[in-house]
């Protein structure tokens, strides 16, 4: 769990018309980002999850306003900081004008009809919208993005590669500065690495096991308890 300091959700941008925005439509081949996607959102949002000020989501538009709809993008993933992430799920979107800042942090997932744009012109408008940094991972190791995992970092208005390291064992791994860790493109999976604590983050699969675990040996204890109340 993250042990950054608590900020106190607020208001940074104008939310006087909280009309929702449009559902989007469901996207081609959206079958097959969906497991990724979905533990990507659930790993960042528990390890996020004592900061009320985080925003996490990929499910809504992103536009820098709502009168040009031809530039509304729909990110995999976004995350802010600082913001009122209820504000933000009331809007159904995220829009940086009425937000106040644009997103800290985007990751798209690669599929077979979106890859070529997640690397070229998704990337020319989240470098537009002022979004700190920009990720892509591919499941495939390169068949659909440019790479198997890359990421950029704006520096004076573009974006400027984030280093990689490859390692022997295959794992590729990057730092993101804004979330604080290590993405790593291991067997094909998506982990995320902590250097504070020297471990990966647990995915939705192993919290949930952790959490049986857990409520087995509460459990257990209890029942101990019991029983030797009752001798």
């Amino acid at each position: 769990m993250t042990t950054r300091l608590i900020e106190t959700p607020r208001l940074t941008g104008d939310y006087t018309f909280p009309k929702p925005l449009p559902k989007p439509l469901p996207r081609p081949h959206s079958m097959q980002q969906e497991p990724t996607v979905t533990e990507i959102r659930a790993t960042i949002r528990h390890h996020f999850s004592d900061r009320p000020d985080v925003f996490v989501s990929g499910e809504g538009y992103l536009c820098f306003d709502t009168r040009d709809r031809a530039g509304w993008l729909v990110p995999d993933c976004v995350v802010a900081f600082g913001v009122d992430p209820r504000a933000i799920f009331r809007r159904n979107g995220y829009v940086i004008s009425e937000v106040g800042k644009p997103p800290d942090f985007i990751i798209e997932v690669a599929s077979s009809s979106t890859g070529a744009a997640d690397y070229t012109t998704k990337r020319d408008r989240y470098s537009e919208y002022g979004a700190i940094e920009y990720w892509r991972f591919d499941p495939t190791g390169g068949a659909f993005h440019d790479q198997p995992l890359a990421g950029d970092t704006l520096v004076d208005g573009e974006y400027q590669p984030i280093p990689l390291r490859y390692e022997p064992d295959g794992v590729i791994r990057g730092h993101s500065a804004v979330l604080g860790l290590d993405l790593c493109w291991v067997n094909g999976r998506l982990r995320f690495y902590d250097p504070a604590s020297g471990e990966y983050l647990r995915n939705i699969s192993e919290a949930e096991a952790r959490a049986h675990r857990m409520e087995a040996e509460v459990r257990r204890l209890r029942e101990e308890l019991r029983r030797m109340r009752s001798e």
